[in-house]
């Protein structure tokens, strides 16, 4: 019998995703092919502390089922690279641009990779005005409020006013201590998932979430079990053309590798598509959109994560 790899699965974290991280960490483990794999849980606390030291002689190869700040911005893949672990998902460049949105729309907006309007500013600038809507005056109502780092929309506000302006604000920089303002618009909401090396990375069919109210927060994405998304994406064939064409472009605007989900808002009355984010660790539980996108393009659960493992070895040279 051929021996198993062992697989560390990383999970939790002192991200304000932790609970998010356990859920994607567990479907992971349940699902990796035990022919194959043997797979060992990685809890990491609250505090950021690990159970185990790792080492290249305790792991074969590292999936960080991470969700934010920590485990999605390269603080972890840099301690991998350190330890000589291959492990899943993009390098240490590519997880620091794509977690913060400021440096994430600099990349995109260098491509010519369309985005929304909007602007940003530090909690510094923000304490020191006195004229809060001098900083946001280029954008219209509605407006969405956002800490530059972090996921899973986590801190984030739709404002339609000056007074909710500062309430979001104050919120955001709860978690952050940079905050992003948007300009909302009336679109719909599309995903596609990459997956991939570096110079032939594939796109996935898209898929639409559903919006239960005026945006997706937190409690509809991960604690409502009402469905969230249409998978594929009902879009006119150019459309869903044009979607997988920048999803691709987007993940080479940051140097993606392993896997992304790209999240784009769709005007219909336009025929306008702004990239709204790229994730490099996007939720992972096989309900997960990504997940379900690479289902529907003909790429099930388990040979997904034997993709993204293979595709660790091939990047280390393993």
């Amino acid at each position: 019998m051929t021996e198993r790899m062992r697989v560390a699965v990383l999970a939790g974290g002192p991200s304000a995703e932790h609970e998010v991280s356990l859920q994607s960490a567990q479907a992971v483990l349940h699902a990796l092919p035990r022919d194959l794999y043997e797979p060992v849980a990685v809890i990491i606390d609250r505090q950021g502390r690990w159970p185990v030291e790792l080492r290249r002689d305790s792991a074969d190869v590292v999936f960080p089922a991470l969700h934010g700040p920590f485990g999605e911005d390269g603080v972890v893949q840099g301690h991998l690279e350190t330890l000589g672990i291959p492990y899943v998902g993009c390098g240490v460049l590519a997880s620091a641009v794509a977690m913060n949105k400021v440096a994430m729309r600099r990349a995109f907006l260098a491509e010519d990779i369309p985005v929304t309007p909007h602007v940003w500013f530090t909690e510094h600038e923000w304490r020191t005005t006195t004229d809060y809507w001098a900083l946001v005056k280029s954008l219209d109502w509605p407006m969405y409020v956002k800490p530059a780092t972090m996921g899973s929309s986590i801190g984030i506000s739709r404002v339609t006013s000056m007074a909710e302006l500062r309430a979001g604000v104050e919120l955001a920089l709860a978690h952050d201590r940079v905050v992003i303002v948007e300009q909302g618009v009336t679109a719909r909401e599309i995903i596609c998932g990459v997956l991939g090396g570096y110079d032939t990375p594939d796109a996935s069919a898209p898929g639409e979430l559903i919006v239960p109210g005026e945006w997706l927060d937190y409690e509809a994405k991960y604690l409502s079990q009402a469905e969230i998304s249409t998978i594929p994406a009902v879009l006119p064939e150019r459309v869903a053309e044009d979607v997988r064409e920048l999803a691709l472009r987007a993940f080479r605007a940051i140097g993606g590798y392993g896997l992304s989900r790209v999240d784009f808002l769709y005007e219909e009355d336009t025929g306008r598509l702004y990239v709204l984010e790229i994730n490099t660790m996007p939720g992972f539980t096989s309900r997960s959109v990504y997940a379900r996108a690479w289902a529907a393009s003909g790429v099930p659960y388990p040979d997904l994560l034997r993709r993204l493992i293979d595709l660790a070895f091939a990047r280390s040279g393993s």
